[in-house]
């Protein structure tokens, strides 16, 4: 406890990168995302081109939804930023507790290389998807932005790569009502300690 208290940064950056890691992993399961990284093991058997994929468009996405958290957090005083990002969180809490499906415009198109259909494809479903906005929120909450990208990004491969490796039949054994519940709970939280004001807002 002492050690943290001499360094805080360090702190912060653990408890930015783990907290993010936690919440998307749980977060990503089920999610439609990873219903794609199905498809696109079940239509190229191919993994490490398709993790790759995954993992460039995650770290793409979910950069630029850091940076949009950060600057989000800049433009409001500290008060109203801690009730912007509670309410945030609990209502992407809310949020995870919603089933999730595949639409038909997020499914791989024909294609040689798995690579870019898993690239393209994941960033694409990541746009306005629970985790890029559990990525925006993040990064509005931590003042440690590589540390929620990565723990974002870590959190997405963590879901996915059982997925892509494993294929349906590891995903079937899920309990995915007690998954997205652990991850509402983990964002319900968070956002109450934010709007009660333990801890701190950069």
């Amino acid at each position: 406890m002492s050690k943290c208290v001499r360094r805080p940064t360090r702190c912060d950056f653990m408890e930015a990168f783990l907290v993010s890691t936690g919440v998307v992993a749980l977060a990503e399961i089920g999610d439609k995302t990873q219903l794609l990284a199905l498809l696109l093991a079940a239509r190229y058997r191919q993994p490490v081109p398709i993790l790759l994929g995954i993992f460039v468009a995650t770290l793409a996405n979910h950069a630029l939804a850091g940076l949009s958290g950060a600057w989000l957090a800049s433009l409001f005083e500290p008060a109203l930023l801690r009730w912007i990002i509670g309410l945030s969180f609990l209502a992407v809490a809310g949020w995870m507790l919603i089933p999730d499906k595949l639409d038909e415009d997020d499914s791989p198109r024909l294609g040689r290389s798995a690579f870019i259909a898993a690239t393209v494809s994941m960033f694409l479903a990541e746009m306005g998807d629970k985790t890029q906005i559990a990525t925006i929120v993040l990064g509005a909450r931590f003042d440690a932005l590589v540390a929620v990208v990565a723990g974002t990004t870590l959190g997405m491969m963590i879901a996915n790569a059982p997925a892509v490796l494993l294929g349906e039949a590891a995903a079937r054994h899920v309990p995915l009502k007690l998954v997205h519940g652990a991850a509402a709970a983990i964002f319900a939280v968070v956002g109450i300690t934010v709007l009660l004001g333990f801890g701190t807002l950069s």
